[in-house]
């Protein structure tokens, strides 16, 4: 069922991904466009009704205004009219935008889900789906105003709709979360974290506890563990720090699924992400009890800034991420030397009575992941002068080459992955 296909709810992610609408009338951008709901459902989602969902991620939209449901309305107006007890995927949202002359139909019972249209005559009260002239406007499809490449969160996973009420609540809230995930990350957070991550966001959502309190107590667990870590303590270090690894998967979930993304909450968070995993590492080598040769921190420093610079400098051959350019570097980012799996390293190391061992590991596997990052851009850069890259998910069929392994890992048909 098209229900069970992924959603990231931050509308704003994905104006730019809609895609081309093939065969349609295009909306000059500069244009307002008008929506209008209708119908409601009564369930809850996330601790959103699909109409509050709806309004929240119009009102994120450029070029959108919600349209007064008493005011009259002029001919030659804009509109988008939607059934509000639906979830709708933001890239078939934004699509519907995009496009002109258009009815969208429930693909399962084929009812009349949105239509996207310029109105002829003036209204004394707001159009309605049943009003709309049907027979003159083209049919459309999830997959047809939207693509299923989502570069933001480096993964293909089909757009969908699906109709909303009491019984299927628990399987869209499912969705909704498959679709807030990265496709392509490292092992942890890709096979381990999903389903206990599941069930804290859950909690957080309907205990009203909002992404940017997870980010700050993630905050304070990243100092913990660096305090422990200087201390020796590193069983209970690795205690905070995978703690800290599990809420850094918690808190950017709950702000996709409640739709509660903001710039700054991006920035606490991103911050963090980015600045401490070598500072854990220095703080575990100044815990060891043996001298740890200078040396060994600069090249873990050099190498850990050098796979950071590496990834900004795909960018100058390609506007995605170096991570799902070819399905190597996808299989890549599970084990490249980011910080959950130098933690494997180092918690292993620790179980057999070897911490020092662990951070030569560490300092090993960083110099050799940022060696490899940096021939990944070489070639880049070269193929770039052949012609315009791409990336490989954009190419994949997810149904018919279910047999790759790497479409079964990296490729969301259905949604069902989590």
């Amino acid at each position: 069922m098209l229900m069970t296909r992924s959603l990231c709810e931050a509308g704003h992610y994905f104006c730019a991904q809609a895609g081309p609408l093939r065969g349609m009338n295009h909306l000059d951008v500069t244009m307002t466009v008008k929506a209008y709901l209708e119908e409601d459902a009564d369930t809850s989602l996330w601790g959103l009704t699909p109409r509050g969902r709806l309004q929240k991620m119009l009102s994120a939209m450029d070029g959108v205004e919600l349209g007064d449901t008493e005011a009259a309305v002029a001919a030659g107006s804009d509109v988008l009219l939607l059934r509000a007890d639906y979830v709708y995927d933001p890239r078939v949202l934004s699509g519907l935008l995009q496009a002109r002359n258009v009815v969208l139909r429930d693909p399962e019972d084929k009812g009349v889900i949105a239509v996207r249209t310029r109105l002829e005559g003036d209204r004394a009260a707001p159009p309605r789906l049943a009003e709309m002239p049907l027979q003159t406007l083209e049919a459309v499809t999830p997959d047809s105003v939207a693509s299923g490449l989502q570069s933001d969160l480096r993964k293909f996973d089909a757009p969908w709709v699906a109709r909303a009420d009491a019984h299927n609540s628990r399987q869209l809230e499912n969705a909704l979360y498959r679709a807030a995930y990265k496709g392509v990350t490292d092992l942890v957070t890709k096979w381990v974290w999903p389903i206990p991550a599941r069930a804290v966001t859950r909690l957080c959502a309907y205990a009203g506890i909002r992404p940017n309190h997870v980010t700050s107590l993630s905050y304070v667990l990243t100092l913990l563990a660096g305090m422990l870590f200087w201390q020796g303590q590193y069983g209970l270090g690795l205690i905070c720090a995978w703690l800290m690894t599990f809420l850094d998967t918690v808190d950017g979930k709950l702000a996709r699924v409640t739709l509660n993304s903001s710039q700054f909450g991006n920035l606490f968070d991103h911050l963090l992400d980015l600045i401490h995993p070598p500072f854990w590492y220095l703080a575990w080598g100044i815990g060891l009890a043996a001298d740890v040769p200078e040396g060994v921190y600069w090249l873990i420093f050099i190498g850990y800034i050098g796979g950071r610079l590496c990834e900004g400098a795909f960018k100058t051959a390609a506007p995605f991420s170096l991570f799902i350019w070819r399905p190597f570097d996808s299989i890549n980012r599970l084990i490249t030397a980011r910080r959950n799996p130098n933690l494997i390293l180092l918690t292993l190391a620790w179980l057999l009575g070897a911490p020092y061992a662990g951070l030569l590991l560490v300092m090993l596997w960083t110099l050799i992941s940022t060696l490899v990052l940096a021939w990944r851009v070489v070639q880049a850069r070269r193929a770039s002068r052949r012609g315009e890259l791409s990336p490989w998910l954009s190419h994949v069929d997810p149904v018919a080459e279910r047999h790759r392994l790497t479409v079964r890992w990296f490729a969301f048909a259905d949604g069902k992955r989590v």
